[in-house]
């Protein structure tokens, strides 16, 4: 919550002047706690609420939600393949190569990767299946 304060919220509102932005986030245990959901819900304009336990469906989280986050079906494999193009023998090196192919990567490939209408529209007609 800490991170989210210092840093996310501030970031938000300098990109988002009309003030409105959704906060979207994984099922990681931290992420769930009721404590984090009272907060989002206390300080962001939007956020999808994830189930805070395996007993209580309580969430407006997608299936398969990777399938709808930019990093996962897109991203990724892009850093991957410019960054481990070559073995690394230290963490260090990843992370280097990791960090200098983040930043050749222009908004304008992101622009054109950024097919999530689509993916939207596929996860509904899937109803909670897999898609590709």
């Amino acid at each position: 919550m800490d991170m989210l304060e210092e840093h996310c919220f501030l970031w938000a509102e300098q990109h988002f002047r009309d003030g409105w932005w959704c906060f979207q986030q994984d099922g990681a245990p931290g992420h769930k706690a009721i404590d984090t959901q009272q907060f989002l819900s206390k300080n962001c304009p939007d956020y999808i609420k994830v189930d805070t336990h395996w007993r209580c469906a309580d969430s407006e989280w997608p299936p398969s939600s990777p399938d709808l986050n930019l990093l996962d079906y897109a991203v990724w494999s892009i850093l991957e393949e410019k960054a481990c193009a070559k073995p690394h023998t230290t963490v260090k090196s990843l992370k280097c190569a990791l960090f200098k192919a983040w930043n050749e990567i222009s908004v304008d490939t992101l622009k054109k990767i950024d097919d999530f209408p689509r993916r939207l529209k596929a996860c509904v007609e899937a109803d909670r299946s897999h898609f590709e």
